[in-house]
């Protein structure tokens, strides 16, 4: 199996990860544990199937294939660490931002998002677990613009547990529903539509009330 072969097969892990258990048996753990540091870690990886691969993973607990106490364990552990990676690559960054006079940068937006942070960050936080892509670059935005490693590490556990257990445990009862595996991926993007249209309506309303005082 060459890289490319390798990445197609990470990126639909959803789709083939019947296939790894029967071939790799306990070391598809180690690959989902892999795949969710991954994608919560790197930006780079912000398009492997998170949603989807633990809703999956969740249904092939409900057969006895996995193990559901110990995938919940390992893949809230990988969220973590990958978030805290993510939080400390971004405050890397930031620190060199803040103490450097760099033209490129509006130093006012940026103490603007630092306080965003510190006030909203929490929720933004453990919202953008639900989100794909946002998921990825939220903890990095945290580190970049100074938000307190422990404010955000206490969100960070919550979000990890909170988005790993709910999709696991859904996985786990209705994931081998005919009707449900046959149509997951219109489902999670219906799920992802129904979390991010509340925090856009959010955000458009803030804004309003904002012009509208400034009127």
């Amino acid at each position: 199996m060459d890289f490319v072969q390798l990445l197609d097969m990470l990126v639909h892990v959803d789709k083939t990860l019947g296939f790894l258990l029967a071939e790799y048996g306990v070391y598809v753990y180690a690959v989902l544990f892999f795949i969710i540091f991954a994608e919560t870690g790197l930006v780079v990886f912000f398009f492997f199937p998170g949603d989807t691969l633990l809703f999956i993973a969740g249904a092939f607990c409900a057969t006895g294939q996995m193990n559901y106490v110990l995938l919940m364990a390992l893949l809230i552990a990988a969220a973590v660490l990958g978030n805290t990676l993510n939080y400390w690559i971004g405050s890397k960054i930031g620190q060199k931002v803040f103490t450097h006079d760099y033209r490129w940068i509006n130093r006012e937006a940026l103490h603007k998002t630092h306080n965003f942070f510190e006030k909203h960050g929490g929720k933004t936080i453990i919202l953008a677990r639900f989100l794909p892509v946002v998921r990825t670059f939220a903890p990095f935005v945290a580190g970049v613009s100074g938000m307190t490693f422990t404010r955000f590490q206490l969100f960070n556990v919550v979000g990890a547990a909170s988005w790993v257990i709910s999709l696991v445990t859904a996985g786990y009862f209705f994931g081998n529903i005919p009707i449900i595996r046959d149509n997951l991926t219109a489902i999670v993007l219906l799920g992802v539509a129904a979390a991010t249209v509340p925090v856009v309506l959010g955000g458009l309303y803030k804004f309003g009330r904002r012009v509208m005082s400034r009127g």
